[in-house]
């Protein structure tokens, strides 16, 4: 077993290290065709306890408005932010010295999954999705995400909003890490495999399986927060 190989079992677990090797096997062999995913689904607790206190001050959160132009640097295309704004979805994004230091992405309804095709959809109104958190990596160890959650937080209590859902790459070890210390509800998984315009999904939510031949046609997953206590986990 190499290095890499040893790594990335420490890190993820002999099944998700082996699915993760699996996929990148299928994306090399294929040209990108092909892929493998495999993703957590988790609830977070939005209480109303500040986060931040009189740290971080320097940087500037305030909301990215469609239309806007990006920065130069903004890690998305602008045809994946085009698409988010069309399903009604909202961006925070954190400045830093007049620089984008990082962002996150919310919505209130139903979510499409710009990475795979599926819809997560929401059956409370006091329930959110959160997704897509990137944080400029020399930014990763101040306070640039606090303060982008705990905006976050606010505008979502506003709202009602007690849990907001989301989901974690089941071989981001970092992101897993993270949302183990805040504290989440597992609310299920799914493993996604693409091979072109084909896709299979199989997930512990209903409709547990799913074949789809073309991108008009996706699974969807209905996210339940009602039956979870207003309480943190």
């Amino acid at each position: 077993m190499t290095n890499g190989l040893r790594h990335t079992y420490a890190q993820l677990g002999w099944l998700n290290a082996m699915l993760y090797w699996l996929g990148h096997a299928l994306a090399a062999v294929s040209a990108g065709r092909c892929g493998l995913y495999r993703y957590h689904f988790v609830a977070q607790y939005i209480g109303d306890t500040p986060l931040c206190g009189e740290r971080g001050l320097d940087i500037d959160i305030r909301e990215q408005r469609a239309g806007e132009t990006l920065p130069d640097d903004y890690p998305r295309p602008a045809s994946v932010v085009w698409q988010r704004y069309a399903q009604g979805a909202q961006s925070l994004a954190a400045w830093r010295k007049g620089r984008l230091a990082g962002f996150l992405w919310l919505v209130f309804d139903a979510y499409q999954e710009d990475e795979v095709r599926a819809q997560y959809r929401l059956a409370s109104s006091r329930a959110a999705w959160d997704f897509d958190v990137w944080v400029r990596p020399e930014e990763r160890l101040g306070w640039v995400f606090p303060r982008l959650w705990e905006a976050a937080r606010q505008r979502l209590r506003q709202r009602g909003v007690r849990w907001s859902c989301s989901r974690i790459s089941a071989f981001n070890p970092a992101s897993l890490r993270a949302h183990a210390q805040i504290g989440v509800v597992r609310l299920g998984g799914a493993v996604f495999l693409r091979c072109g315009q084909w896709q299979w999904m199989f997930s512990s939510l209903e409709p547990r399986f799913h074949f789809s031949r073309h991108p008009s046609t996706f699974p969807q997953l209905m996210f339940d927060t009602s039956t979870l206590a207003d309480v943190a986990p």
